[in-house]
């Protein structure tokens, strides 16, 4: 039987770039959306595995007049006016009882993402799990980035820390309870975020490079899915390219040599298809304008069709 049978899927795109240190990965919502492989774009993939797919277009963002904001965090005020349509969108889509497939954009949009299917899950007097796939921690603070770019801050605003405002996101409260989630293939930490990791005793949710090195992709994932899979509402996935090897995902403006090859990446995805337990996916940081030959907007595509079920056989 096909995975997505009686199943609906709601497509929606988060073209939100400024959260990053380059300009393009606003560009991956549609890269991805039209890319033709085999003949058929994402849309038409998805409904050959079963799944009923409406694609709602994508949420409104407010650009910034000016790139040269020097603020930390940076583009706030944008940030937040972009994030309560994001949050709208979304709310639609869970409405109806379908799965969210998020196109972004930048990881920052992680922020009202989560916190929207956190909100609806919790009017639902459920806590929902997080997988996030990512060669970066993303758990800087203000105080703790380098940069002020709030991609770089998403998964600390999700636990409470971080602006209040970003923190306020949907209510004031944790969108995320620490002992649901789990980090999927961390190999570039900034020195704040391994403190901010240590300090809140999150060691054991972080899968690291290193680990998957020692313990294999398999067993590191299958622990990361007992992590998220305890909280009852089930778990949200969100999915860093870049935590994929360059070699095979150049097309991202983060890249780290040493991550994920292509068949860990589906390997990860496919065993979480496995659980039934996935409520949303989300891919970002696909940047057109740094791809070679459109690999990565390939991949990531064939990505949330292994997450929504798709098999070899």
């Amino acid at each position: 039987m096909q995975p997505g049978i009686g199943k609906h899927v709601g497509i929606l795109g988060v073209p939100l770039g400024f959260g990053a240190g380059k300009t393009g990965s606003e560009l991956g919502v549609n890269a991805m959306r039209l890319s033709k492989i085999r003949g058929h774009n994402l849309a038409e993939h998805i409904r050959e595995l079963g799944y009923n797919v409406a694609d709602h277009g994508d949420a409104k963002i407010v650009q910034p007049d000016d790139d040269t904001d020097i603020k930390n965090p940076k583009h706030l005020s944008e940030m937040l006016a972009s994030s309560g349509n994001i949050m709208g969108a979304l709310d639609e889509i869970l409405s109806t009882g379908a799965i969210p497939v998020i196109l972004g954009g930048d990881h920052s949009i992680a922020i009202p993402t989560f916190s929207a299917i956190s909100a609806h899950y919790r009017r639902n007097d459920k806590e929902i799990g997080l997988i996030w796939f990512d060669a970066h921690a993303d758990i800087n603070t203000p105080e703790s980035s380098p940069s002020g770019n709030i991609h770089g801050m998403p998964l600390a605003v999700l636990l409470g820390h971080g602006h209040e405002e970003l923190t306020g996101l949907g209510g004031a409260f944790p969108k995320l309870n620490p002992k649901y989630l789990a980090h999927i293939g961390a190999r570039d930490i900034d020195v704040g975020e391994r403190e901010q990791v240590e300090r809140l005793g999150l060691r054991n949710n972080f899968f690291t490079m290193s680990d998957i090195d020692r313990r294999g992709m398999s067993a590191c994932v299958a622990d990361a899915i007992a992590i998220a899979s305890q909280a009852p509402g089930g778990f949200a996935v969100t999915f860093d390219v870049d935590g994929i090897d360059p070699r095979f995902a150049p097309g991202s403006g983060t890249l780290v040599r040493g991550g994920a090859t292509y068949r860990e990446a589906h390997l990860t995805l496919e065993m979480i298809a496995e659980t039934g337990l996935m409520r949303s996916f989300e891919i970002v940081e696909v940047n057109p304008l740094l791809d070679q030959s459109n690999i990565t907007v390939e991949l990531a595509c064939e990505l949330i069709l292994s997450a929504l079920g798709k098999t070899i056989l």
